[in-house]
């Protein structure tokens, strides 16, 4: 641990989705900024377990905040994936009826989507439905169709803007908790287990620990339950059984058990929503799993377990205060929180990064833009999307692209140096999986782990023994060392 304190404008706590599009709003200006978060990567808390669905905002109460940022969020959604290099697909969304009870709902969503100006809902029926979408169950007879839902990869999309954020000259200190924060007369001592931190203005992005980050800082208005959520994902040769977003009618846990395609063209379905044990508890379990399955077949009896390639559960912030909890601290000057960002979290990230980035300017004084910064990545195409031709000049340019080490994903060599050696790289192999889709596929990793650790050991300049699969202490290989 570190005697000397660095000295910060901005401190953004947490390096999620809503933190990572924070820092790179800021970024743009001449600011001191450092983005701080306890995991080894960015994207390792629910903005890398979640469905991706960019939704509409038919559902949220109008003139709350979840329904402001959500509509906002949407309509940035696109033109913010496109700069940052990261997939998006405007594919539409239906929330499908079983009867008069569920029809009265999709009214009540129907009647509130358009009391919030949401713009292209339709209510049709359930024939209608099945032209749209053929692996229907016959018994749907009624769905909302809301035209600008999408999806997107949450991880790629939390990466990227972590990445352009630290191109802009962010300091991006991963594997670093903050321990105590204290207001002081020009700003805050920030004291994390890697030395003391300070600065002006503090936002506070953890996610479900944003509550007890707020405490630390004097003011512990609100408290955030862990909501856990289990996903089962197939392989991608089911990919095609739908084509948009699938919902059922939603409860008061949630917006319920969806069906749908990832951007990246594996079926998906879940989750289910259960308070967790703890705000570390990421289990998944048989019964919930079996649970998600049995609801969604009830929206198409196509969905095969045999074709599952992995399980995987997210957790959510749910705040007691029934909304976003979006502003500075009314104790505490100069502390911002960014708090209870769960669904439509996701989708309402651009705007509230935007909005933050501009009240917290005004707050410091206002902000002048700085002479160079970029909102673009130096982004590339998959070699796995490349032609035949294109495929061979690669090659030509880079022999490394002649080694696959991903079968399944034909994920290449050169593509696993590149996410290493990317500013604010992987490092870890959960790190290299979410950049290049390495060990995604249906194997999930039984033949390209082996490589992708070697890789990593010679670009990180480490022993093998040394690399993790995910987090502190998830140690792949056991040596002499241990």
């Amino acid at each position: 641990m570190s005697d000397t304190v660095k000295k910060y404008d901005i401190i953004v706590i947490g390096a999620g989705v809503v933190g990572g599009l924070i820092a790179r709003s800021l970024s743009f200006y001449d600011a001191d900024i450092c983005l701080v978060d306890k995991h080894m990567d960015s994207a390792m808390g629910a903005s890398g377990a979640n469905s991706g669905i960019v939704h509409g905002g038919y559902d949220a109460k109008p003139g709350s905040l979840k329904a402001r940022f959500n509509i906002l969020g949407t309509s940035m959604m696109e033109e913010t994936c496109k700069m940052l290099g990261v997939p998006y697909k405007n594919t539409g969304s239906l929330v499908i009826a079983f009867g008069s009870d569920d029809e009265k709902e999709l009214d009540r969503l129907y009647e509130n989507g358009i009391a919030g100006g949401i713009e292209g809902l339709e209510l049709i029926d359930g024939e209608e439905a099945r032209k749209l979408e053929p692996a229907l169950n016959p018994t749907v007879t009624k769905a909302l169709w809301s035209k600008t839902a999408g999806v997107v990869s949450p991880y790629k999309l939390n990466i990227s803007a972590v990445e352009n954020a630290v191109v802009n000259g962010v300091d991006f200190l991963r594997e670093t908790m903050v321990t105590g924060i204290t207001r002081e007369e020009n700003g805050f001592l920030v004291t994390t287990d890697k030395g003391p931190l300070t600065a002006r203005v503090v936002i506070n992005c953890a996610g479900i620990y944003a509550d007890e980050i707020s405490a630390m800082a004097g003011d512990g208005f609100f408290n955030l339950t862990p909501r856990k959520g289990e996903y089962l994902l197939m392989d991608r040769s089911e990919g095609g059984l739908v084509s948009r977003v699938i919902f059922q009618p939603p409860s008061e846990k949630g917006k319920g058990v969806l069906v749908m395609t990832t951007v990246d063209g594996n079926l998906l379905i879940g989750p289910d929503a259960n308070i967790a044990e703890s705000k570390e508890d990421n289990s998944t379990h048989a019964s919930s799993l079996e649970y998600v399955y049995q609801t969604a077949l009830k929206t198409c009896s196509k969905i095969r377990l045999d074709k599952v390639i992995t399980s995987f559960a997210g957790l959510r912030a749910t705040p007691d205060t029934g909304d976003f909890i979006i502003g500075e601290s009314s104790k505490v000057p100069g502390f911002y929180n960014v708090a209870g960002i769960e669904s439509p979290g996701l989708s309402s990230a651009p705007a509230i990064a935007e909005h933050v980035a501009d009240e917290v300017g005004k707050m410091l004084g206002g902000l002048e833009l700085k002479e160079k910064y970029t909102k673009t990545i130096d982004s590339h195409e998959f070699f796995r999307d490349m032609t035949i031709e294109e495929k061979e000049n690669a090659i030509r340019e880079n022999p490394g692209h002649g080694r696959i080490v991903c079968r399944c994903e034909n994920v290449t060599e050169a593509e696993v140096i590149e996410s290493i050696r990317r500013p604010a790289g992987a490092r870890t192999v959960d790190g290299v999986k979410r950049r290049t889709r390495a060990g995604m596929g249906r194997c999930q990793g039984g033949f390209c782990l082996p490589t992708v650790i070697d890789i990593l050991s010679r670009e990180l300049d480490v022993d093998k023994e040394e690399i993790l699969k995910g987090d502190g202490g998830s140690y792949i290989l056991a040596g002499r060392n241990r």
